[in-house]
């Protein structure tokens, strides 16, 4: 396998300021309630943070870099990230701006993903970007963000962005050529991507099985592009809901899921997402492990007042049942 896999397991937490689902209400998000929430993930000790992205959702939905520079105030320790930030939406040489600041702001503790969304297509259309394009503009894109990364002038003549001629862009960021970017996607064009271009994979709606094989088609990739033995990291954003029986868990998470994506959620929870007792979400992270996964992300599914009850109940039942996979 050209794939090089750490061997723990990390768990994170996914999405800082959200609004209640469903909710009428005005939402105001506080300072206060994402330094209770950053403060809540460190101590628990999970060990990163994440944040997602949409110009237009179905629910309210802030910019995830502000949101993530407003958590690395907070947080020393806890590595912050992307999943993912839809590269193609924006002109990749403000976005390099953007990371290579975060970067320093977060000292060095980011992990960018990327991708390509597409489901909702009128904020494409929102941004005059071709809906059309969008795997082509993120390959291009993350082209010019490396440039970038390298704190020399940069050149480019591209088929969507350029051309510019030695422009130099200071300081580099923090980590040495960038922070490393991870691409997320189901299809095989995308896993293809993710194999040629990638320093890791983002995953989510889509099982243990499925992500079992997006790896050996990225595996694949890598290997025809002649990318050698890499160290590689493997992510999975996991909706996640715990509760006193896997009926509840699952009611509670088709509630939230149908609200969010606008449309019936129940057999994509029923197949997808981890739900049930401390035990049964464990043994369903195992099987994504077994699968290939090194981060786990939870995306806490339920009342958003719930939330800080459901992170401290995975970290007080469930993460103990992994430690065997966490330690080291």
């Amino acid at each position: 396998m050209t794939l090089t896999l750490d061997s723990r397991l990390r768990v994170g937490i996914q999405t800082i300021h959200r609004r209640t689902e469903p909710a009428d209400a005005p939402w105001l998000p506080r300072i206060d309630e994402l330094a209770d929430l950053v403060k809540l993930v460190d101590d628990c000790g999970y060990d990163s943070l994440w944040t997602g992205d949409h110009i237009s959702f179905p629910v309210a939905i802030l910019d995830p870099l502000l949101q993530l520079a407003q958590a690395a105030v907070v947080s020393r320790r806890l590595t912050l990230g992307t999943s993912v930030l839809l590269l193609p939406l924006r002109h990749p040489t403000p976005v390099a701006k953007q990371i290579t600041t975060l970067d320093h702001l977060t000292e060095g503790r980011l992990i960018l993903g990327v991708g390509v969304g597409g489901e909702f297509p009128r904020e494409y259309e929102a941004c005059d970007v071709p809906h059309n394009e969008r795997g082509a503009r993120l390959a291009e894109g993350v082209t010019v963000l490396r440039k970038f990364f390298t704190g020399t002038p940069v050149t480019h003549h591209g088929k969507f962005y350029g051309p510019f001629q030695d422009v130099a862009m200071n300081p580099p960021p923090r980590q040495p050529g960038g922070p490393p970017i991870w691409f997320g996607g189901r299809q095989a064009p995308a896993l293809r991507r993710t194999g040629r271009l990638g320093d890791g994979y983002l995953a989510y709606v889509i099982s243990p099985e499925m992500y079992r094989t997006a790896l050996e088609t990225i595996d694949q990739a890598a290997t025809q592009a002649g990318r050698g033995t890499i160290p590689f990291g493997t992510g999975h954003l996991l909706f996640t809901r715990l509760d006193q029986t896997y009926q509840a868990a699952l009611d509670h998470a088709t509630e939230t899921l149908s609200v969010r994506y606008a449309m019936d959620f129940r057999k994509a929870a029923q197949r997808y997402c981890a739900l049930g007792t401390p035990a049964m979400v464990a043994e369903r992270i195992r099987e994504f492990h077994s699968a290939g996964v090194r981060h786990v992300i939870l995306d806490m599914l339920g009342p958003y007042e719930q939330k800080t009850e459901q992170i401290t109940w995975f970290a007080q039942q469930a993460l103990p049942l992994l430690a065997d996979l966490t330690a080291g």
